[in-house]
């Protein structure tokens, strides 16, 4: 079967959308708390994660304004653990790729790998907890982060305010730390170190934010320091009734055009593809029999984190990979097969060749194209997952079935 033989037809997937329409009133709106917790003059580090988190920069704007109509000194450092190649240098780029810099917000960007220890974690694991030093040097603290499902670990908390406060706080060191322990760590230490954080760091609050499933900004809420952990929970069940997901059991290939650091912490969304590769952790639906991942986003820099959740990738991804950057970020994780490198074919043609091989014709193959595991609203289907996609009243067909094309090797634009 060649690839060219495979008919697909663009379909609309139903997802649910809650968009925010003004982002700044609303900020404004639930940022007036702050008006009792922080006086003039106060020093306030905005702690800020990365991962094209969908109106990022306008709501750290928004922050950083309420702070200052208060007559505070607001600052933002990032928090995002070992992101960033784990440099100074390399996290304040990614807050800049992202809209945020001292131009932008009107308030300095201090970025340093630098922590200092603050305590042992209550627990029965040996669990010192580090905190960014710019957050401990300051008179309060305020996180920025979205809430969603997590791509290792599923519990309570999963990433989120709470996670940030641990390892977006405590940087590269923490985040070393706190991936030795494993997914069922990550799960089960997260929520106790976060807690001598709060206890003793002084957290103002903290800003959480819910997307839909197109990606588009549904909530935002601020929690001050003792509700970080009831809203954080509330905010991680909105999220899942929320988040984009292919409505399907099974697909016998996933083609995934593009992958990256600023799609999802692992690449591609394990929440989306339904593989974790990690020891212990099961697998969701969908089951994907073969996934091919044909290249890496740009603003990945070339972190390609995630590449071994693919079984076929392409040359063009593998020229684009950073070695350094992902290894850092792989080995960080300690999750090693995540950063195993899949077959390589020569060219976009080749892997969707690979991918699709086995006993399948191309009118019973279920096949799926997808821009990136974030933008699910529009794909492409083979004939057996259009009929059901339609029967179930998931979505809707558009357009006619066409041959899946490529130029000079490298498939068509989405």
């Amino acid at each position: 079967m060649r690839p060219d033989a495979i008919l697909v037809c663009k379909a609309e997937v139903f997802q649910r959308s809650n968009e925010i329409a003004d982002i700044e009133s609303r900020v404004r709106e639930i940022c007036n708390p702050l008006r009792e917790k922080v006086k003039p003059k106060y020093s306030i580090a905005i702690a800020v994660g990365s991962r094209g988190i969908a109106n990022i920069a306008k709501i750290t704007k928004e922050v950083v304004l309420c702070l200052q109509r208060i007559g505070a000194v607001p600052f933002i450092i990032p928090a995002m653990g070992s992101h960033g190649g784990a440099t100074a240098d390399g996290q304040a780029e990614l807050l800049a790729e992202y809209g945020i810099t001292a131009e932008r917000m009107g308030a300095d960007i201090c970025s340093s790998m630098e922590t200092l220890y603050i305590g042992d974690a209550d627990c029965s694991e040996k669990l010192p907890v580090y905190v960014d030093k710019y957050a401990l040097e300051a008179d309060g603290v305020i996180v920025i982060n979205r809430v969603k499902p997590h791509t290792d670990f599923h519990g309570t908390h999963e990433s989120g305010i709470v996670k940030m406060l641990v390892i977006g706080l405590g940087k590269h060191k923490q985040a070393i730390l706190m991936h030795s322990f494993g997914a069922d760590g990550l799960r089960d230490l997260i929520p106790l170190a976060a807690k001598k954080v709060l206890q003793k760091v002084n957290v103002i609050g903290a800003v959480g934010i819910v997307e839909d499933g197109f990606d588009k900004t549904s909530d935002i809420v601020f929690a001050s320091k003792d509700e970080i952990f009831e809203k954080d929970g509330i905010l991680l069940e909105e999220s899942r009734k929320l988040i984009a997901k292919l409505p399907f059991e099974v697909i016998d290939t996933l083609i995934i055009d593009n992958m990256g650091k600023n799609i999802s912490g692992t690449g591609m969304d394990t929440n989306v593809i339904g593989r974790m590769r990690i020891k212990g952790q099961a697998d969701s639906a969908p089951d994907c029999k073969r996934i091919a991942v044909l290249n890496l986003s740009e603003a990945s820099h070339g972190n390609a984190t995630g590449i071994g959740l693919a079984d076929v990738t392409t040359k063009r991804l593998f020229d684009s990979i950073d070695w350094r950057v992902t290894n850092e970020n792989i080995i960080t994780s300690g999750f090693l097969e995540r950063g195993f490198l899949p077959v390589v074919a020569e060219h976009d043609e080749q892997a969707v060749d690979i991918a699709t091989r086995g006993r399948y014709s191309s009118e019973e193959i279920r096949l799926v194209r997808i821009k990136n595991t974030l933008e699910l609203g529009e794909i492409y289907l083979t004939k057996p997952l259009m009929e059901q996609l339609v029967e179930n009243k998931k979505g809707v067909q558009k357009g006619e079935y066409r041959p899946l094309k490529f130029i000079d090797g490298v498939i068509s634009e989405f």
